[in-house]
């Protein structure tokens, strides 16, 4: 029998049988090791990061040594969540038809059991309650040969209702008394949402706000992909497909762009295999998997709707000061200390916008980055600027035979800059100058090209943007002047990186609070390395 062509998947969960994956293994090895040592613990990961697949994976990892039971509180609507009574009754059911469908074989004890559940609930009597419900099942664990291990998905689904948290403190009162009367082997409970934190999403007296899920383990498992298993994932596809492409390196690029965030490395893959290999200019798969390839798919991924940016959209909307504190980190240039317990970085992490680095406070990955920047420069307001107009007047010359000329560009924004904005004070500059750049930047390599900014040398002091356009790609370094022994500094550091990147010419643009400055664009030439710097 001929095997199914597997695809990549960027919706619902992922299946081996159909789908390229990453081997997560080792992950649902960490995963069981919690699960024997009876820990109740919640997976909370960002939209579309692997959560239902690896409870489907670790579902099947467990059924061994586990009965277990996966539920899904999407398929609960409101109703369901009227009263104590009904709740009971619809979980009952559920649990009832999720272990039977996922152990048919069972012993005649275990199966009576759940015969008298489901005759519980079939009733359905006003009595019984989430009392009776977890006496029932309580009686099930007693039952069972086998240890019993409660999956709930979707959980943020059920936070914003009172019910939900009486299920929660039902829930501890067994972990508590475990050692008296017999409960769940563990209890996983998957979201977004922490429900150690529900404060954040369910409003009631300030008496209620404690969570009852207080003796939840904590989940450190990394569930994002490293590049190993990126690399693993290429090279079943290119065992199937023969590309020739260069496994490692595109598995770095992948983990660059995303820092390893499921869906984006799921996205760009399925981009360069079925839209990139038919798309003119490429015409194949062999040149879709390659570095070109790629960026294109990094750009189509950047300018298309789809559920995650969607999602991302929404909370920025929902949560101002997510918001804010988003626009700062970007364009101020200014480090943020890294604070869990700080309201707007709290929510920033939970929607997986940031991370804690080395105890700052960063955008999540590159391509998240790049959105927010093109999300944030896009405004009517930003695009109302004099310098966006400025730029969408002059970018027809500054692409020759296909490329950028960039000595041109900068010789330009140092026109319109100081001619729009040389009065205004030092901080206005130091706040505002490295947006206005990026501001005129865009317009002129929109749809053809893409930018990032390299976070390794973002600092107070200095950003550097990388610009790939059709197949080249640019160098620019933004700091503020601070005296020229820094200025000297700077110079020598942007060579090193002209090294690193296999670049012979750079780019530098200074914004100088000196008042004897002489603004312009000169050359820097180092052996055989060429410095361009614009002083504005």
């Amino acid at each position: 029998m001929r095997r199914m062509e597997k695809v990549f998947n960027t919706t619902a969960a992922c299946i081996p049988e159909e789908h390229y994956m990453v081997n997560i293994d080792e992950r649902l090895k960490e995963i069981k090791n919690l699960v024997d040592s009876g820990k109740y613990f919640t997976i909370n990961r960002a939209r579309q990061y692997g959560k239902t697949t690896t409870l489907m994976a670790l579902q099947r990892y467990l059924q061994n040594d586990y009965y277990v039971v996966w539920m899904d509180f999407q398929t609960f609507d409101d109703a369901k969540f009227k009263d104590g009574n009904v709740f009971s009754s619809a979980f009952a059911s559920s649990f009832f038809r999720a272990l039977k469908m996922n152990h048919p074989v069972m012993d005649e004890e275990f199966k009576g059991s759940l015969d008298a559940l489901k005759k519980s609930t079939d009733v359905k009597n006003d009595f019984f309650t989430l009392k009776e419900l977890f006496e029932e099942l309580s009686d099930i664990c007693a039952a069972s040969h086998k240890p019993i291990v409660l999956m709930i998905d979707e959980v943020d689904s059920a936070t914003n209702n009172q019910v939900f948290m009486d299920f929660l403190a039902q829930l501890r009162a067994q972990y508590i008394q475990r050692f008296q009367q017999p409960t769940f082997q563990s209890v996983i409970l998957a979201g977004v949402y922490d429900v150690k934190n529900l404060k954040r999403r369910i409003r009631l007296e300030e008496h209620k706000y404690n969570s009852p899920w207080n003796i939840a383990a904590d989940f450190k498992i990394d569930m994002s992909f490293s590049k190993d298993g990126i690399a693993g994932m290429l090279r079943e596809y290119e065992g199937d497909y023969h590309t020739g492409m260069k496994v490692d390196e595109m598995a770095e690029l992948l983990f660059d762009y995303t820092s390893g965030y499921p869906f984006l490395v799921s996205r760009l893959c399925q981009l360069m295999d079925e839209d990139i290999s038919v798309k003119e200019g490429f015409g194949s798969k062999k040149e879709a998997w390659t570095r070109n390839g790629f960026h294109e798919a990094v750009k189509m991924v950047l300018a298309e709707h789809n559920t995650l940016f969607e999602s991302l959209s929404e909370k920025l909307v929902s949560y101002p000061e997510l918001n804010d504190m988003l626009h700062s980190l970007l364009f101020t240039g200014k480090s943020i200390v890294y604070n869990y317990y700080e309201s707007s970085m709290n929510i920033a992490t939970m929607f997986g916008f940031v991370r804690n680095q080395n105890g700052l406070l960063v955008i999540a990955n590159r391509m998240f980055e790049t959105w927010l920047y093109n999300l944030y420069l896009s405004t009517a307001d930003m695009q109302s600027r004099d310098i966006y107009k400025a730029s969408l007047t002059d970018k027809s010359q500054f692409i020759v035979d296909g490329c950028l000329n960039m000595r041109l560009i900068l010789e330009k924004f140092v026109v319109h800059f100081n001619d729009l904005y040389g009065d205004r004070e030092e901080t206005f500059i130091e706040e505002e100058g490295r947006k206005y750049f990026l501001l005129y930047l865009r317009p002129i390599i929109n749809g053809t090209g893409n930018y990032y900014i390299e976070a390794r040398t973002r600092g107070q002091k200095r950003t550097d943007i990388i610009v790939d356009y059709n197949k080249e790609q640019y160098i620019i370094e933004m700091k503020i002047w601070r005296g020229e022994e820094y200025n000297n500094r700077g110079e020598k550091q942007l060579f090193g990186y002209l090294e690193d990147y296999h670049q012979n010419k750079g780019y530098m643009v200074s914004f100088n609070f000196n008042k004897k400055k002489q603004t312009g664009v000169h050359e820097i030439i180092v052996g055989d390395k060429v410095m361009i710097e614009a002083v504005v």
